[in-house]
């Protein structure tokens, strides 16, 4: 492929993206795939790392992902931010570029990818998610105890079972919300944490049907505030002015010293 064609692929993804350029390199580079010049709005794809179209397809839609990102933040941002939001947009771009023909997932074509993926998922993220269920049962049976007793709940987490208390608390909650133990435990722990119940089902639901966890946590598990961008803003204008008036204040101070000190 050349650089108008990985363009015309990208833009199959999100037709409404800001103008950007795509740059083959024709080189190699030990260091990085790619790279995203967000002042220049280019892609850089050092195209000789790659054996084929397929691996410089999935570099070339991390990158694309940099650029919405980038354009498309309510508030600056790194020019290279992994964020939850950047993986978010990237897991989506690879899902639908998947559907497109555009990018081809290895990992649901090769049988080797498929069995060890089913054993990964049913031995242990599965199995995993329910003995942490089943702790927090007992967890609960073990507060209901404490309860009876007049005795610290916290006291025998720490100190009995050596499990911290915001830990046993979170596997509490688990199992009260009744989470499926089939997306994996970190996942029932997302769902946990959402206070509404039918959105706590529907990211279940999202995680259940193939969705990754930073698609999730980008919809359901982050509060979206762009509606307060300029207060924000105006707080970091706020936390940057109080920060320059105290090495100000220090240096004026040090300058003093300096002067006492001199003969």
């Amino acid at each position: 492929m050349n650089q108008e064609q990985i363009k015309e692929k990208l833009l199959l993804l999100d037709d409404s993206a800001e103008d950007f350029t795509v740059i083959l390199t024709g080189k190699s580079s030990r260091k990085v795939d790619g790279q995203y010049h967000p002042d220049r709005r280019e892609i850089i794809l050092h195209n000789k790392n790659f054996s084929g179209d397929n691996a410089l397809m999935y570099t070339a839609i991390h990158e694309f992902a940099h650029h919405l990102h980038f354009t498309r933040s309510p508030v600056p941002i790194s020019t290279r931010a992994h964020t939850n939001r950047f993986w978010s947009i990237l897991h989506r771009l690879l899902f639908d570029a998947e559907q497109k023909g555009i990018y081809t997932n290895i990992f649901e074509r090769d049988q080797r990818f498929l069995e060890l993926t089913e054993r990964i998922r049913e031995n242990f993220l599965s199995t995993n998610g329910q003995l942490m269920k089943e702790l927090g049962k007992l967890l609960l049976e073990a507060q209901e105890l404490c309860e009876k007793s007049e005795a610290s709940f916290d006291d025998y987490v720490d100190r009995v079972l050596h499990l911290h208390r915001t830990a046993a608390k979170t596997v509490m909650r688990v199992f009260a919300m009744d989470v499926s133990p089939r997306i994996g435990f970190e996942n029932m722990k997302t769902v946990a944490s959402i206070g509404d119940h039918e959105k706590r089902k529907e990211a279940e639901d999202a995680f259940l049907r193939g969705d990754s966890p930073d698609m999730v946590k980008a919809q359901f598990a982050t509060r979206v505030r762009e509606e307060d961008t300029l207060e924000r803003l105006e707080s970091e204008r706020r936390r940057i002015e109080r920060t320059i008036e105290s090495l100000t204040t220090r240096l004026t101070e040090i300058e003093r010293r300096i002067e006492e000190m001199r003969p």
